[in-house]
């Protein structure tokens, strides 16, 4: 991949993880909180608990996508960006565009989505 390739996904990368950061979302806690007012009712405390839980899912997905791009960066600085990390293949341009973390080509990235796939079925 030339220079002015890297240099426009190193840009895409750098400004998602600006757009993670200045969320917040990570570093606030008073949404894991479970307010007094709602420990009385069974209702309240459920829908507390569910929206406990759908905040610590979306927390989770950032922090996952935030260590990808970390990692396509460091790929970016080691000269190894854009090539798939089970075959070495160059990742197409269109995936990158479309997820600039991508660290597998599309064929390796649905074979891991459809063992995963697996592993729930089993489980």
């Amino acid at each position: 991949m030339d220079k002015k390739k890297l240099e426009h996904f190193k840009e895409l990368l750098l400004k998602q993880r600006q757009q993670i950061l200045n969320v917040g979302l990570l570093n606030k806690s008073e949404d894991l909180h479970v307010a007094e007012e709602d420990l009385s009712d069974e209702t309240d405390l459920a829908s507390s608990l569910i929206q406990q839980q759908l905040n610590c899912t979306i927390r989770d997905r950032e922090y996952a996508k935030l260590r990808r791009i970390d990692a396509a960066l460091d790929r970016i600085a080691e000269g190894t960006y854009g090539h798939c990390e089970e075959c070495d293949e160059e990742i197409g341009m269109k995936r990158l565009e479309n997820q600039p973390w991508a660290e597998l080509c599309i064929t390796h990235a649905e074979e891991k989505e459809r063992e995963e796939s697996q592993v729930w079925k089993q489980a």
